[in-house]
């Protein structure tokens, strides 16, 4: 495979991006939160920061970060209501709140209606006239323009995606973190141990909010076409099938079911047209055999131990 083929960069670009979507919905679920708002929440950071490049000129990250931004804070003003329900009601609730704004983005005029926004700004672009501006040009490298931006945006998604789980494994570790695994396990519990249970799931919906419209100002920039059925229930379904097949007792989890579920379609081209099919197939075999994700909080733990037991049979057969 030709790694520099701008081709394979962008399926490799998508899988970041896929990648830092599936940390946003893991972060949700953190509290035990089962939110389908997350195609809503990417699709608001998406036309805002298409609309402020495209109408106001703003400076591409500036905007993304802005689009994130008003995601979350979409994000805060209904969860006041909805995080008082929960389980199915709560992702039902959101579910309804997703479709309302997609609505709303197809009947909008400065969205463009169902037409949605064309020649946006490529991530691609900014990043090659800066590096143009540095000295750095395609030539120097021996590869052509179109390499040059592909490779840079993937680059930068690569950089963008070890910040952001590093953020989240020390989140994780954190007294934060912490109270989002105590929650999850028995919110009783951890109301009754003084926590501000409301406080946190407020807290970790709306950081998983903000990461979710940040990915859509990033999904936006680099296919410098969006629509309003791009954020529809299919890809409410895609970003839950992360969580659900990865599992979501670990951050390894969505990020490893963003992958199969990202790379897989590349895989099987020829049946791209049943990606919502087999996405339906895979769950059903998952929820069959591993209820809860295939990588769980024990996963690495066997691993180890299987690792170290074989250790151990080598060492006592090379002393008998």
């Amino acid at each position: 495979m030709d790694i520099l083929n701008p081709y394979n960069l962008q399926v490799l670009t998508f899988i970041l991006l896929n990648s830092i979507l599936a940390i946003s919905i893991y972060i949700t679920l953190s509290t035990g939160q089962l939110s389908l708002g997350h195609a809503g929440f990417m699709s608001i950071g998406a036309f805002t920061a298409s609309i402020l490049t495209k109408q106001a000129d703003m400076p591409l990250f500036i905007a993304i970060i802005i689009g994130g931004l008003a995601a979350g804070l979409i994000a805060l003003l209904i969860g006041a209501p909805t995080l008082k329900l929960h389980g199915l009601y709560l992702a039902i609730a959101t579910l309804g709140f997703g479709e309302v704004i997609r609505v709303i983005f197809l009947n909008m005029e400065i969205t463009n209606g169902a037409l949605g926004l064309t020649g946006l700004q490529s991530i691609g672009n900014y990043l090659y006239d800066f590096e143009k501006a540095m000295g750095l040009k395609a030539q120097t490298f021996g590869i052509s323009v179109m390499q040059m931006k592909s490779l840079s945006t993937f680059v930068f998604m690569l950089l963008l995606f070890a910040f952001v789980l590093f953020l989240t494994l020390r989140l994780n570790r954190s007294r934060l973190g912490r109270a989002f695994e105590a929650i999850k396990a028995d919110e009783t519990a951890a109301r009754a141990m003084g926590l501000q249970v409301n406080y946190y799931k407020m807290l970790a919906f709306v950081i998983g909010s903000i990461l979710a419209g940040v990915c859509g100002g990033l999904f936006a920039h680099i296919t410098t076409t969006i629509t309003p059925d791009d954020f529809n229930y299919h890809k409410v379904v895609e970003i839950l099938s992360y969580a659900v097949i990865g599992g979501s007792e670990v951050v390894w989890g969505p990020l490893f079911g963003a992958l199969v579920l990202t790379a897989l379609p590349e895989v099987l081209r020829g049946l791209a047209e049943y990606k919502m099919l087999m996405y339906g197939l895979i769950m059903v075999g998952v929820m069959a055999f591993r209820p809860h994700g295939l990588i769980g909080a024990d996963t690495f733990q066997k691993l180890f131990k299987r690792r170290r037991g074989k250790s151990s049979d080598k060492e006592a057969k090379e002393g008998v």
